[in-house]
């Protein structure tokens, strides 16, 4: 498999950058959160250690071709309000996913409409990647909205889907196409 390399991507008032140990706080507020530590790699109410090893296990996820993880970063200030990843598991069917997360205390500010705006298009313009997918629960109705904002369609519900937690959940399945070429 290829190297992959980190890009940083301009999200209009964020960007898409590799994670740094200033984003702590951000992955702090996030550990807090109930539902994201449920769904993620993110240590629930972690120490400072486990919010460290957090970002080195996004880095890796780089060098081991999984995917690529990004902290959402504002552009100004470059302080972190989240984490979107894109993710190659099924690269070789022509298909690669999309998992975000905004910390409690950015929320509502449409960060997370800017980053899957750009990391969507970017990751449509990956060579061999045709498709992108994301998985939202139901009852996510703000995430879901957010799907549907940045051109992701709804293709129905997968019943008992993803496990999250120690339940089995159902999901909704989004889905964003290459556009196809103009003759």
């Amino acid at each position: 498999m290829k190297m992959l390399e980190q890009p940083v991507l301009d999200a209009g008032a964020y960007r898409l950058r590799p994670f740094q140990p200033s984003d702590i706080p951000a992955v702090r507020q996030a550990s807090a959160d109930p539902y994201i530590p449920r769904i993620t790699t993110v240590p629930a109410q972690g120490t400072e250690a486990d919010y460290a090893a957090f970002i080195e296990r996004q880095h890796r996820r780089v060098a081991e071709g999984s995917g690529y993880s990004f902290a959402i970063a504002d552009a100004a200030t470059n302080a972190a309000a989240g984490q979107i990843g894109l993710w190659l598991r099924d690269a070789h069917q022509g298909r690669a996913s999309i998992g975000y997360w905004i910390a409690p205390g950015f929320r509502r500010r449409g960060i997370a409409k800017q980053a899957l705006t750009a990391l969507a298009a970017w990751g449509l313009e990956h060579p061999g990647i045709e498709r992108v997918e994301l998985y939202v629960e139901p009852w996510n109705e703000g995430s879901w909205r957010t799907a549907e904002a940045c051109g992701f369609q709804r293709e129905g519900l997968l019943r008992s889907w993803e496990r999250v937690g120690s339940d089995r959940k159902d999901m909704y399945m989004y889905s964003r196409l290459r556009p196809a070429p103009r003759a």
